[in-house]
């Protein structure tokens, strides 16, 4: 005590008064003189008060160091004295008599409950050579003491003084060296003080190693102090202080055993080990903390009783959790199950087959590799870019699940329903995902992938329940990974895969089909399928993609949405097929043999998977008949025989099969058809030129340059027509919306006039309708609301607007270039009356020349730059040709628009890369 204490401890002038004690339990000893005494609680943590020893003087401890002050030492044996009294008090009752106040209280403490029985405490320490009796003591019992322990030479006034002065240890410079000494073995400590319900101040006994450790794999609220230096309910988060008194009421000063599972920067992670049991779990089981994800995998014993613990608090809705509110509850009949996997969507996305039904399941609690955020805008809008071989890793992950999965049975335990999320903002939305653990042969697949490094592990706020039932395992997957440098986790070797998709590059396509056709049989892999007979196939020696059709055989199709919303009606047993088709080849490895090439660039030939000839297979099940094409392979006796089975059998296709009607005569017949009409366009280009103007008003011209024309003589009719029809819907107006259209019907449409018009149905959205306005031309996009049903008196006449297209010119190759030849084709015609006469037909379509005045339109915007000339061979235009080349001959002299830098038809050719010239069409 210092001096100015010691002059305030004088004896009181008169009779001393009864003494009157408080009852108490010691939470605490600051050292060898002082105790802090902790009343009964009530309505929460107790009242506390400090209590210092009178009449002695007790060694001082070492304090640790701060910003503003460094560490001191203990004064000889200071440590002694502080662990003898704090094994003597520490948890148990006892009685404080305050003897006089000073900055704090002075006083006497017994140990017990009865004043006549219980120890003098301050009278053991004196015995024992721990502390000094000052000099102005009247206490002859304290007196006594002193000099007993001075003859026996006992603790302060013995020799060696120097020896009982702890070395102490205060920072800790290399952490994971401390971590690695223990090597995950329980070491002696004492708390020294508790920050929060899961925070601890404490030494490492022997060593006097002074630490801060987080409890692994839990969190308690956050405690706040206030000016006391005490946890201040006002400021704490709920429930933080409950948390604090429990873990310090059984901890405190109190000899544990910890084990050191890792750091986090200077402070240590760890388990703590009590007599009574782990703290931390009793901790979850109250409800006074949270299971932590980034550092539960490091529980020595495992984290499965930390979440039974929470889990048990959360069912009871116990303090924390008092508001928590369970995930939905998946059916039992639907949370198990064993199902076939039919196709590997990516890294963490599959479709299986669950009896007759395919359905998509999601892993659960894990992430496909992707890219990182700020690569992610640069990379998506480069042209032709890949996810799957583009994106790292991605196709590592696919092949890894596809190779272990594909076709294989496995056990399905769904974990939780992620709800579907709307798009906000730049983030993307998904729809209802059913996450699952997915186990094949004993292995849980996630697991497996997540050890690979080749998916991450999801991070969760604490509490949701959202997760995997294996998470605990995942995230110790993970680390493995991470340790040992594994797939995500390996920043120097990332894989690059540079693959060439010819699908729709025509030119492309037709150079590699000689190399094809040498190379026989090849193998592939089907990464697509479109139908049951249209494939795309991924040919890794070449590090290509390719469409491919099977030939020699006719397939069903199935049914399918395109992208404006439009449905396709699938042909009888077309999805049948397409479906048994995905099953049988759908991510499989096969092999190809390539014949021939179709004019879209599509590779046609025969597919062969585990040695079965799947063009073969279909005809021999009933979902495909012979082509005429399969004359020419090898295989036509096969596929013959094949189909002469299947019509016997009548299975699928053939089902109502007679005999007296052969598909195949059927096709060739249209073939034949077509082949005359083609014959018959060419013969009438060597036929003499007629020349038959008819006069039109020119209604529209569309972006391809297209035009639509109304004759001239149709005009009167035309308005009446328009008359009645907008007469009819005043008088019965149509309900809105209940009209429901059908592509191709006819039907009744508004424009933005808000008047009545006929229409054609070109594609059905969710909510608009393409329309093309018959008697016009023109396009436009209408909501259902405003359609109706046409009258059965208004379907005839056809539409008044007849399509054209200009002849013998097309459109420049660029899009720039394009569209300032169709602003030219409008400025010249739309609105206006012209005549027109036709020159030739292909395939139902006219070609004309337009005049307006003495004027040749089409040879005009050639002259002009703004077309190109489409040579058509034959007697009858060769004279037109010609005025339409020497045009185009005055425009490049000229360097006018399109020749402006020069003879793009030179350089500029397509084996140069250039695309075609765009027809007219």
């Amino acid at each position: 005590m210092s001096a100015q204490q010691e002059t305030t401890e004088r004896a009181p002038a008169a009779a001393p008064a009864p003494k009157q004690y408080f009852k108490g339990v010691v939470k605490q000893v600051m050292d060898g003189g002082a105790v802090v005494i902790r009343g009964p609680p009530r309505n929460g943590p107790p009242a506390e008060r400090i209590l210092a020893l009178t009449n002695i003087d007790a060694p001082r401890l070492a304090r640790r160091p701060t910003p503003a002050n460094p560490a001191t030492v203990d004064e000889p044996f200071a440590w002694e004295a502080r662990e003898f009294l704090r094994k003597m008090v520490v948890g148990k009752p006892v009685l404080g008599h305050v003897v006089h106040t000073a900055n704090r209280e002075y006083g006497v403490l017994l140990l017990g409950e009865d004043p006549e029985t219980a120890v003098d405490v301050a009278r053991k320490l004196v015995e024992e050579g721990l502390a000094k009796v000052r000099d102005n003591c009247q206490d002859k019992t304290l007196q006594e003491a002193q000099e007993t322990a001075k003859n026996a030479k006992k603790g302060i006034h013995g020799e060696g003084a120097a020896a009982h002065v702890r070395e102490i240890t205060w920072e800790v410079d290399n952490a994971r060296g401390l971590v690695d000494k223990y090597a995950g073995k329980p070491v002696s400590a004492v708390v020294e003080h508790v920050r929060d319900g899961t925070t601890l101040r404490l030494f490492l006994l022997p060593d006097m190693i002074h630490v801060t450790l987080m409890m692994s794999g839990v969190r308690s609220p956050g405690t706040r102090l206030g000016p006391e230096g005490r946890p201040d309910p006002a400021q704490c988060e709920p429930f933080a202080t409950e948390a604090h008194y429990f873990t310090e009421s059984r901890v405190l000063q109190r000899e544990i055993e910890v084990i050191l599972e890792s750091h986090n920067n200077n402070n240590f992670v760890g388990s703590v080990i009590h007599p009574a049991g782990n703290i931390a779990e009793a901790l979850l089981k109250e409800g006074m903390a949270k299971c932590v994800d980034w550092s539960i995998a490091k529980v020595t014993g495992g984290p499965e009783p930390y979440r039974a613990a929470e889990k048990s608090a959360k069912e009871r809705k116990s303090r924390i959790w008092k508001d928590y509110k369970p995930s939905a509850v998946i059916n039992e009949k639907d949370k198990e199950f064993n199902a076939k996997v039919v196709e590997v969507v990516n890294g963490d996305a599959l479709m299986v087959k669950a009896g007759k039904t395919v359905r998509k399941i999601y892993l659960a609690s894990i992430r496909p590799p992707r890219l990182e955020a700020e690569e992610g805008g640069n990379r998506n809008r480069q042209k032709g870019f890949k996810p799957l071989y583009d994106i790292p890793f991605m196709f590592e992950s696919r092949e890894f699940l596809r190779k272990k999965l594909i076709g294989h049975q496995v056990h399905v335990t769904v974990d939780y329903i992620q709800q579907a999320k709307e798009a906000v903002g730049g983030e993307l939305g998904f729809p209802e995902k059913t996450c699952c653990t997915v186990v094949i042969g004993g292995v849980n697949v996630a697991e497996a992938v997540v050890s690979k490094g080749l998916a991450t592990v999801v991070r969760y706020a604490a509490g949701n329940d959202e997760r995997s039932s294996n998470y605990d395992d995942l995230l110790q997957a993970e680390e493995k990974a991470k340790k040992t440098g594994k797939g995500l986790h390996d920043k120097k070797n990332i894989p690059s895969h540079r693959v060439s998709d010819m699908s729709g590059n025509v030119l492309k396509c037709k150079q590699f089909l000689p190399f094809l056709q040498r190379a026989g049989r090849m193998q592939g892999l089907v990464e697509f399928i479109a139908s049951g007979s249209r494939f795309r196939i991924y040919i890794p020696r070449e590090t290509c993609i390719v469409t491919f059709l099977l030939g020699g055989i006719s397939c069903a199709k199935g049914g399918r949405t395109l992208p404006s919303g439009e449905v396709i009606p699938a042909d009888p047993h077309g999805d049948e097929c397409t479906t048994h088709v995905k099953e049988m080849v759908l991510q499989r490895e096969v092999e190809i043999e390539v014949e021939n090439i179709d004019k879209a660039g599509n590779f046609i030939g025969y597919l062969f998977v585990e040695s079965t000839n799947l063009s073969l297979h279909l005809v021999q099940e009933g979902f495909a008949s012979m082509h005429f094409t399969a004359d020419r392979s090898p295989y036509a006796n096969q596929i013959k025989n094949a189909e002469d089975n299947a019509k016997n059998s009548k299975k699928r296709i053939w089902t109502n099969y007679s005999g007296e009607e052969d598909p195949k005569v059927v096709v060739e017949a249209e073939i034949r058809k077509i082949v005359a009409i083609e014959e018959e366009e060419k013969a009438a280009l060597n036929e003499d030129r007629k020349v038959s103007y008819t006069e039109v008003l020119v209604s529209e011209v569309t972006n391809e340059g297209k035009i639509y024309a109304c004759n001239v003589s149709d005009g009167p009719a035309l308005e009446k027509l328009m008359d009645n029809l907008r007469e009819e819907f005043i008088t019965n107006p149509p309900l809105a919306g209940a009209y429901q259209p059908k592509k191709n019907d006819l039907c009744a449409a508004k424009f933005v006039d808000d008047q009545w018009y006929r229409g054609k149905v070109e594609k059905i959205g969710a909510n608009d309708v393409q329309v093309l306005y018959i008697d016009y031309g023109n396009r436009a996009s209408v909501p259902k609301a405003k359609l109706g049903s046409l009258p059965a008196t208004f379907q005839t006449p056809g539409g008044y607007a007849k399509p054209y297209s200009l002849a013998l010119v097309v459109l420049p190759p660029d899009e720039d270039l394009t569209a300032q030849g169709v602003q030219g084709l409008k400025e010249d015609l739309l609105d206006k009356t012209v005549k027109l006469n036709v020159e030739y037909k292909t395939g139902g379509e006219s070609f004309v020349t337009v005049h307006s005045g003495d004027d040749d339109v089409g040879k005009g915007l050639v002259e002009d730059g703004l077309f190109m000339v489409d040579k058509m061979g034959g007697r009858k235009l060769s004279k037109l040709v010609k005025e339409y080349e020497d045009a185009m001959a005055r425009a490049k002299k000229y360097h006018l628009n399109i020749w402006q830098y020069g003879d793009i038809t030179q350089d500029d050719s397509r084996e140069f890369g250039a695309p075609a010239p765009k027809p007219v069409r």
